[in-house]
């Protein structure tokens, strides 16, 4: 069922946001269970469907797991898909990320305190692992956390049984972990930075995410989804679609933020492009600018143009030829790839092309090239 789903959405290319809407109801109906995002799992490339099949499967068993995978890649999607399709999918879901809380923090949220346990405990705290009794914790971030912290989450997965902060009694639970990290645990753990026990424990299976770049089928289905999302967040009736170079810019890039960084940037050149247009502009960096800080702005960096300027001089004249030398400069150097050559001159692909039509500049080699 929910591949038919998927298969609608790719359906939606044109920017048809009412049948986009559609599909979206749908979707809140049939998976009324689980979060929203929880849907946002796309994608139809190989390495996906491979690791999707293997989370589904893996669902069903009611076994520590560990995600490992870049940032930006959808842990904390698939982390939610492992509960929903499990036995547990009717009880709490919890989630934590370790690296936003300090190490007594950590402790507090995830295994309670009792009342004056510490200063400004004024009340005794349920911890996760107490309330999320029966469903499933993801501890996000798990590479992060504490030698102290692990050794106590590895009695709650070996035992089921804690202790809250300043507690005295043994508190039982009954909870499936699922952890995730950008690490290298075996390397961590070689390194006495993460307990081996620990890990032997969560490593019952893991799960390696897919890069996006190693999934490029799923590039412009992603970007045409998130790009739909925001035109219709924008109350735009249609979204017209990309332009061939952006396609291609898109298809080219690496993106070491995976989806997260995907997401930003169509939804960036959404925002900013004609409503009535085709998208042909993209922004892969939004701190780009000829202004941009740096460490050593107060002096300028030199340039092979100097001594290019003798005065007297026809300013527009002289920054014209100026201009014209950069850009034949960089077609050469680039091998007249449109691309890179406005990335090499600091230009968006819609600035070079309003150069190259201004002074009437040929983009195909010549013999000699």
């Amino acid at each position: 069922m929910l591949k038919l789903i998927l298969v609608g959405h790719q359906n939606l290319t044109k920017g048809n946001i009412r049948r986009f809407n559609l599909v979206k109801t749908l979707n809140s109906w049939l998976f009324s269970a689980m979060p929203l995002n929880e849907t946002q799992l796309i994608g139809e490339s190989p390495s996906f469907l491979k690791v999707l099949e293997e989370v589904s499967t893996l669902a069903e068993l009611d076994k520590p797991v560990l995600l490992v995978g870049e940032r930006g890649t959808g842990k904390e999607l698939f982390a939610a898909r492992l509960h929903y399709l499990s036995k547990r999918w009717e009880s709490v879901y919890l989630q934590v990320n370790c690296a936003s809380l300090t190490e007594s923090l950590l402790e507090s949220e995830l295994f309670g305190h009792e009342a004056g346990s510490f200063t400004g405990a004024t009340r005794r705290h349920m911890g996760r692992f107490e309330r999320a009794n029966t469903g499933t914790l993801f501890l996000d971030e798990l590479a992060t956390a504490s030698m102290r912290v692990q050794e106590k989450i590895l009695r709650v997965i070996e035992y089921g049984e804690f202790e809250r902060v300043g507690g005295a009694g043994t508190i039982q639970t009954d909870v499936r972990i699922v952890a995730a990290t950008n690490e290298d645990l075996p390397t961590l753990a070689e390194a006495g930075k993460f307990r081996d026990d620990l890990l032997d424990r969560l490593a019952f299976d893991v799960i390696t995410l897919p890069p996006l770049r190693s999934r490029t089928d799923d590039i412009l289905l992603l970007a045409e989804h998130f790009a739909i999302n925001m035109a219709n967040e924008l109350g735009r009736d249609v979204f017209p679609g990309f332009a061939d170079n952006a396609r291609e810019l898109l298809l080219d890039y690496d993106w070491p933020g995976n989806v997260r960084q995907l997401k930003n940037v169509v939804e960036r050149a959404v925002y900013r492009n004609d409503p009535e247009e085709l998208v042909d502009e993209v922004v892969l960096d939004p701190f780009e600018s000829p202004y941009r800080l740096n460490g050593n702005s107060a002096t300028p960096p030199p340039t092979e143009f100097q001594g290019f300027f003798r005065l007297p001089m026809d300013l527009k004249k002289t920054l014209e030829e100026l201009e014209i030398q950069a850009i034949e400069k960089a077609l050469v150097e680039s091998k007249h790839n449109q691309r890179r050559v406005a990335e090499s001159l600091g230009l968006t692909y819609h600035q070079l092309r309003n150069l190259l039509r201004k002074y009437s500049l040929s983009t195909s080699r010549s013999p000699e090239e």
